[in-house]
């Protein structure tokens, strides 16, 4: 043992992490009194011994009294300061981790990475959340530096096969389950937490976000997508080798990398492991590896041919009036651009005039003439647009907000049939228009506002169009979100998707109408777009497809490039075009990447965009016309 002695300080420990608003299994209990003269030798436990087999150390709630170990980080930043200390010898049982975090508080602690330490305190579990995994940690903790500059011990490696492909037990709560580390991804880092691991040349799969965060995968050759990502395409196959990268390194002389998917961290990245609410566990980096820019090109569509429609979806992610022009600058760059100025673009997440500002404010009239008039000045065409205003606050999204769905088009090519009487609670209904047309009662009008299926939640809004002499319906959708539903990483597993029963709700209203319209006209061309909130394999898409539904065109693309969004490091689709099963085989589709994958976007959604010829309409179209195009998706 060295001679030299640093006394550390005593923290609040587990009663400020309750002040925080912290979850603790215990509370906590008192920390051992200060030995004199300071003791030089372990106490009876180790490191191993608090954390136990399962997920919940068998000492919480209790004191225990100079655990050895060597500091190998020091986290001092924000309000859960602390520092993790790892057992260097370990007991070779893979379920049982050889760290430990030590909780001070807002107090920066006064050792550093070699320190060898003996460290008493009180045993806590602390959970970033409800529903989520626990942490073990000592809080009310004091400790003794017996001496500095001792070796860390081995990080452990994470190359690919590392990490378990199953991702987690089944059955229900899995917090007491004994640890099974080989079989369970979930399981393994929970092994591990608090331990130093090693990743080298990682490939980037989530971009870094506002947050200094970003994510990496250990198993590069699972599921990849074209671009370097992990396609999400199964709640069976989550993408176990996802990991959250943060950084402890000083920011003002280790500014955290700005990487886009495939880029790379070249080198070493390493740094003891943690869990956190935003994504589950995640390194706090002690070693980052080198930027590697790999130069991710942003997309453009392709030009349409002579008769063809282009109407694009776009969520535009809280755009208001209060919205810095540069936001509006970009948005129309990607429209302009990036879309090549369709004809028609479904836009969701417009919001009133004055965004957040909760004042009773509904209209969106300055928000659209704003996005308008930055697309004429990208070199796009002079737009005009039409939106119903909600009723306030009653559609959910930011408080104030007042979020809603509308169209911009292009008046040059296309032309918008009005039809007066539309407003936030009169329901659109299907009318028989000309020649035996499928037509609209009220043009923009909401389908079945009053529904409860839209409590707290964007209405569809439909709209008729008239190209060439053709009808042409546009719905464009936000359905409720995903918040509320359980984690891929918490310890319900399988996690309890809540939120899809409501969305399930609003895609039969949605399947209705569109069924009613082709009920009407069989050769109607029908369009249901916009953020659906749900996966391509989920019962939300099914309840819109299934039957002789819609057609989603977007199962023609590889199974590696179906996505339009990312989360937690998964490339994964949350926005659809589907169109009417008689357009299947004439329907161009693209998703247009100028977004998701990027560090600087405009929004965090990717835009789509269909192109195709419409039907004439009416039960007399022409069937050769029908097969006249082919599948120009195909080009």
């Amino acid at each position: 043992m060295a001679l030299s002695h640093r006394r550390g300080r005593r923290t609040a420990g587990a009663a400020t992490a309750l002040a925080l608003g912290a979850s603790l299994v215990t509370a906590s209990a008192a920390a051992p009194a200060a030995a004199d003269p300071v003791p030089a030798e372990p106490g009876e436990l180790r490191i191993h011994d608090v954390q136990g087999t399962t997920r919940t150390s068998p000492h919480a709630g209790r004191a225990v009294a100079d655990l050895p170990g060597i500091v190998t980080a020091v986290n001092p930043y924000g309000s859960a300061r602390g520092f993790w200390f790892q057992d260097p010898e370990g007991d070779d049982d893979p379920r049982t981790s050889e760290g430990l975090f030590v909780f001070t508080g807002s107090s920066t602690p006064d050792v550093e990475a070699g320190d060898e330490v003996l460290v008493s305190g009180t045993v806590a579990e602390y959970s970033p959340g409800a529903g989520l995994q626990t942490i073990t940690q000592l809080g009310d903790a004091s400790w003794t530096v017996l001496g500095g500059g001792r070796d860390l011990p081995e990080a452990v490696g994470l190359a690919p096969g590392t990490v378990p492909e199953a991702y987690a037990p089944e059955g229900g709560d899995i917090g007491d389950l004994p640890l099974e580390p080989d079989t369970y991804a979930l399981d393994f880092w929970a092994a591990g937490e608090h331990m130093r691991v090693r990743i080298e040349d990682a490939r980037v799969v989530g971009p870094t976000d506002p947050y200094a965060a970003l994510w990496v995968t250990t198993e590069p050759g699972h599921n990849p997508t074209p671009r370097g990502g992990t396609a999400y395409g199964s709640y069976a196959d989550p993408n176990s080798g996802r990991l959250k990268i943060e950084s402890l390194l000083p920011r003002d002389q280790a500014p955290f990398p700005q990487a886009d998917v495939g880029d790379e961290l070249a080198g070493v990245t390493e740094g003891p492991l943690y869990y956190g609410r935003y994504g589950g566990y995640v390194v706090k980096a002690t070693t980052m590896g080198e930027h590697v820019d790999n130069g991710l090109p942003r997309g453009t569509a392709a030009e349409p041919r002579d008769g063809e429609l282009s109407v694009a979806t776009y969520n535009v992610e809280n755009l208001s009036a209060a919205s810095d022009q540069a936001a509006f600058d970009r948005l129309a760059e990607g429209i302009a651009d990036g879309l090549g100025a369709p004809d028609i673009v479904a836009l969701e997440e417009i919001q009133d005039d004055n965004g957040p500002t909760d004042d009773g404010t509904v209209t969106a009239g300055r928000t659209l003439d704003r996005l308008a008039e930055a697309v004429a000045a990208a070199g796009g065409p002079d737009y005009e647009w039409r939106q119903i205003d909600p009723e306030n606050n009653a559609d959910g999204g930011q408080p104030g907000g007042n979020i809603r769905n509308a169209f911009l088009f292009d008046p040059e090519s296309v032309s918008f049939v009005d039809r007066p009487g539309g407003d936030a609670t009169t329901p659109v209904e299907v009318v028989e228009g000309d020649g035996g047309r499928a037509a609209l009662s009220v043009s923009p009008g909401r389908i079945e506002p009053g529904d409860d299926a839209w409590l707290d939640s964007r209405k569809p809004l439909a709209g008729e169009f008239e190209f060439e002499g053709r009808t042409v319906v546009v719905v464009t959708n936000h359905f409720t979100s995903k918040g509320g539903d359980q984690p891929l990483h918490g310890l319900a597993q399988p996690p309890e998707r809540a939120s899809e029963v409501q969305r399930n709700a609003q895609a039969g209203l949605v399947r209705a109408f569109a069924d009613e319209v082709l009920d009407a006209d069989p050769a109607a061309n029908v369009v249901v777009a916009g953020d659906l909130n749900d996966f391509s394999f989920s019962r939300t898409l099914e309840v819109l497809t299934g039957d002789g539904g819609l057609y989603n065109p977007m199962l023609d693309l590889p199974e590696g490039e179906r996505y339009n969004y990312l989360f937690d490091g998964n490339s994964q689709a949350l926005d659809h075009m589907l169109v009417a099963p008689r357009l299947s085989g004439r329907t161009g589709y693209e998703i247009v990447r100028i977004n998701a994958e990027f560090h600087d976007r405009a929004s965090d959604h990717d835009p789509q965009i269909l192109r195709f010829r419409p039907l004439s309409g009416s039960r007399g179209t022409d069937a050769r016309e029908e097969a006249h195009y082919g599948r120009p998706g195909r080009r």
